[in-house]
Formats: structure tokens, C-alpha cells, sequence
């Protein structure tokens, strides 16, 4: 088990270490800061005075050793606009990203798992075909699109709802909703696939064989047994939850991340996105890692085939 969790830590940090590098570099492909921190009556002193102030004016490797440094003691700097700790406004930003994953991962998970499960068990017949349908449709839609027509149907319409916004549970059904369509889609044909292939194996016939019921079969043996495949993709949708938000933060005007995100890169600053796109990242790798740890937990043979 140690030399399991050895060696998923440490592809984890060299994962970590690629992406801290590629954000670094990339970022500073996207053009000088300081030509939009500064009026347009500004000299071209005024311009080299501010990139002295900033320390853009050091050669790249210099500043990259610095910023190395500087994640090492998970230090973020302070932002180029707002003149404060990003570390501040990434704080002031998480709960309400934290809030709208959460919500979107239960949508998923408690109306997904559920719609996979009843596919599976009248797989063929109508009510399967039906749900199918459903699921494709759900993964078919952009993101954006849902958020909008819900807003209109819903907010504007209907008046149920409020359009946009934060501040009470009401604020956080529809994003949540919009965000975690695409999700459940996932979950329900995961799930589905997974079900189907424990259906076709010798201990699913021979509890048929021996009376047992479908409801004890499901509870007992099915759902444990599929677990692996939604571990794995919970892994995965973690970090696509976190990049739809982007989207869906920015059309329901929810204050989190994904909207400060889009709100710092049209001010080009630099260590806001960066910070953000690095916490995207290492929640990703780190739900990952979690998942690689679960699954030997779930089942030993993973952990027992990586050691061989």
C-alpha cells in the first residue's frame, strides 16, 4: 500500500509541477499588463516605471525561479488591480463555487445514478429507450443555452425563480441545475454500462437462481459492485464542474470564481487567473489522487496490479 501511494504522490507532483510551469508561461504569452493598468495619456516612462513596480521588467527565468519560489510558500502575490492579497479574493470568491459544485454534483449524482440504474434493469424496453433519449438530450445541450432558456422560462416567465444572483436556496437551483445536466448524463450512462456488465455475470444467475430479489440484488451485490467506473468519473467531472462553472457563473451573474475568472482575464491580471487556473488544476489532480486511493480500497486487485 505505501509504494502505492508513493508512486501515485509522486506522478500527483510532477503533474502538478507541468502545470504550474505551462501556467506560468502561457500567461505571459497573453501581453503586458501595464498597458491596461495605466491611462492612455501615459508616456512611455510612466509604462517602464510600472513594469519596474510589478517586476516585469526581469528576464523570464528570473521571474519564473521567483514564481516557483513563491508556490512553494503557496504564496499568490498580490493582484496587479484590485492592489490586494489574491489569496483575499480567491477566498472572499470560494464559498459560492463550492456552494454551486456541490449543488450541481447532487443534481447529478441523485437524479443520474438512479435513471442509470432503471435503464439497465428494462434495458429493451420502452421506459429505457425513453430515458435514453432524455440523457442524450441533457448531454447534448450547451451549457450556457439551458442557463438561459431556464432564466426565461423559469425567472422571467413563470416568476418562480430568481433569474440571477446570490443569497438565499432559491438563487442556487437553477445554476445548479444547468451546471449539473451535463453531469448527470454522464453518471446515468456510466452507471448504466456498469450495471449491465455485473447483469451478464455467473453470481448475478445464480442469485436469480436462488430466489433472491431484485431490490436485495441491486443493494447487495449491483451497486457495490459498479462502484469503481463512478468513483472514476467523479474524479473527472470535479474539475469539468469547475470549468462549466465559468459558464454558468457568468450567465446567472454568480459571484464565484468562474465569474472573477472572466472578470481578471478581460483586466489582464495575471495573478488572479493564474491562482485561480492553479487551484482548478490541483483540485483536480488532487481529486484524482483520491480516486486512484479509493479505487485499491474498493477493489485490492488495482493496488495489487500496479505494485506487480
Amino acid at each position: 500500500m505505501l509504494r502505492f501511494l508513493l508512486l501515485r504522490g509522486g506522478q500527483a507532483l510532477i503533474a502538478a509541477f507541468g502545470v504550474v510551469t505551462l501556467v506560468f508561461f502561457i500567461q505571459r504569452l497573453s501581453g503586458d499588463p501595464t498597458t491596461l493598468l495605466l491611462p492612455e495619456t501615459a508616456t512611455q516612462a510612466d509604462i517602464e516605471a510600472m513594469r519596474a513596480t510589478l517586476g516585469l521588467d526581469r528576464p523570464l527565468w528570473v521571474q519564473y525561479f521567483d514564481f516557483l519560489s513563491d508556490m512553494a510558500r503557496f504564496d499568490l502575490g498580490r493582484s496587479f488591480v484590485q492592489n490586494t492579497s489574491v489569496w483575499e479574493i480567491i477566498l472572499s470568491r470560494m464559498p459560492q463555487t463550492l456552494q454551486l459544485a456541490g449543488g450541481a454534483l447532487t443534481v447529478a449524482l441523485v437524479i443520474g445514478l438512479p435513471l442509470g440504474l432503471i435503464m439497465a434493469l428494462t434495458r429493451g424496453r420502452f421506459v429505457s429507450r425513453l430515458i435514453m433519449g432524455l440523457v442524450l438530450a441533457f448531454q447534448s445541450m450547451p451549457t450556457f443555452w439551458s442557463g438561459i432558456m431556464m432564466i426565461l422560462f423559469f425567472g422571467v416567465w413563470l416568476r418562480w425563480l430568481p433569474p440571477s444572483g446570490t443569497g438565499s436556496f432559491a438563487h442556487l437551483i437553477m445554476p445548479s441545475i444547468a451546471l449539473g445536466l451535463l453531469s448527470l448524463a454522464t453518471y446515468a450512462r456510466i452507471a448504466r454500462a456498469a450495471i449491465v456488465d455485473e447483469l451478464g455475470k455467473d453470481y448475478v444467475r445464480s442469485a436469480r437462481a436462488r430466489g433472491v430479489g431484485t431490490g436485495r440484488l441491486v443493494h447487495k451485490h449491483l451497486m457495490r459492485n459498479s462502484l469503481i467506473p463512478v468513483v472514476s468519473i467523479t474524479a473527472l467531472e470535479v474539475s469539468q464542474l469547475l470549468a462549466g462553472a465559468v459558464i454558468v457563473e457568468t450567465v446567472f451573474a454568480w459571484p464565484g470564481l468562474g465569474l472573477l475568472m472572466v472578470q481578471s482575464i478581460a483586466a489582464r491580471d495575471f495573478l488572479v487567473v493564474q491562482a485561480v487556473v492553479l487551484l482548478g488544476a490541483f483540485v483536480t489532480i488532487s481529486t484524482n489522487l483520491a480516486a486512484d486511493i479509493l479505487y485499491s480500497v474498493i477493489d485490492p486487485r488495482v493496488r495489487l496490479a500496479d505494485n506487480s
